[in-house]
């Protein structure tokens, strides 16, 4: 207990103060900074399907994550300060009132309690749902600004002067940007000495590709073994238009399918044959044009996809194995 002025024992304060939760806000949107750097470096062996690799679209794309990237990091810091940092620096308070122990340590601890709270939460509801790692970077994700704010309380009891807002904000700002520039020369250092390895799409046979491929919008392809397709509500390139078009048709039918090696009917083929991608060729009569299905996703998990429209700004659609 601290004592006041009159000698008698004072309770310690559970209100947030403007500087705790400015400092807590500004460590999140650095941390938050970080983890999408190592995300985009997470991605160099992914399989971009073809799409937004560069132009005018990649161009805008970076402009807007310039723009509006700090502003955005910077509500996400905010809205996790409130939601997991603060409550819990509160409930810490509240703790050592009745146990003993450091209000640092049962700081940390109430965050990783809040944290896997919201983290179970994120699993639980419908939706896209994080995976384990990130599951569990949601966790433990108030620790740092935890920490910080330890940190801060005793350099305030050192000098009696809370932390500035603006200094935070840029020493925040600063690390932020080096960590994320030392992640990129990291990913690039591994892409050039082949630590990270950029994707390669599988190779598969006939034998892998006939069965059942299901999409969107309940579309079914059947690949049958003597070169049958049995189409339900499949997407294919529009009888008349070219290929830098959006639109689509979705065919009901039987046509014929092969396997190109080749690529010679991908039609935004270009380059060395061999850099060229596999695909599935779908013919079905009175319904549109070939469609050039690119084999894509892995050897365990393969897909098919094909992309309408512009490169950069299409329309993807994907069948997996059903």
């Amino acid at each position: 207990m601290r004592s006041g002025n009159s000698g008698r024992p004072t309770r310690p304060r559970t209100a947030w103060t403007g500087a705790e939760v400015n400092l807590a806000a500004a460590i999140c949107a650095a941390q938050f900074a970080v983890v999408v750097a190592v995300r985009w470096v997470g991605t160099f062996d992914d399989d971009h399907h073809g799409a937004g690799l560069g132009g005018v679209p990649a161009a805008v794309g970076l402009l807007c994550v310039l723009v509006l990237g700090p502003p955005l990091l910077a509500a996400l810091g905010l809205l996790h300060t409130v939601a997991c940092t603060m409550p819990a620096a509160t409930l810490a308070r509240l703790a050592r009132r009745r146990a003993p122990g450091p209000e640092g340590a049962w700081h940390t601890g109430f965050v990783l309690l809040l944290g896997t709270f919201w983290a179970a939460l994120a699993v639980a509801l419908p939706g896209p749902a994080p995976t384990g790692a990130e599951a569990v970077l949601l966790a433990v994700s108030g620790v740092p600004p935890a920490l910080g704010l330890a940190r801060a309380r005793r350099r305030e009891r050192a000098t009696g002067r809370p932390p500035e807002d603006g200094r935070v904000r840029l020493r925040s700002a600063l690390v932020a940007l080096g960590l994320c520039a030392l992640v990129a020369a990291a990913g690039a250092a591994g892409l050039a000495t082949g630590l990270i390895r950029e994707y390669e799409p599988p190779k598969l046979g006939a034998d892998r590709l006939t069965g059942v491929w299901r999409g969107d919008h309940g579309a079914v392809l059947r690949l049958r073994t003597d070169g049958r397709a049995e189409l339900s509500a499949v997407p294919a390139q529009p009888e008349f238009g070219d290929v830098t078009t959006k639109e689509f048709t979705r065919c009901d039918g039987v046509g014929k399918w092969f396997l190109d090696t080749a690529g010679r009917y991908d039609p935004y083929a270009d380059g060395p044959v061999s850099e060229r991608r596999d695909g599935v060729v779908v013919r079905v009569g009175d319904c549109g044009h070939d469609t050039y299905w690119t084999i894509g996703g892995t050897e365990a998990r393969p897909e098919l996809f094909v992309l309408f429209g512009d490169p950069d700004a299409g329309d993807l659609r994907i069948l997996r194995r059903g």
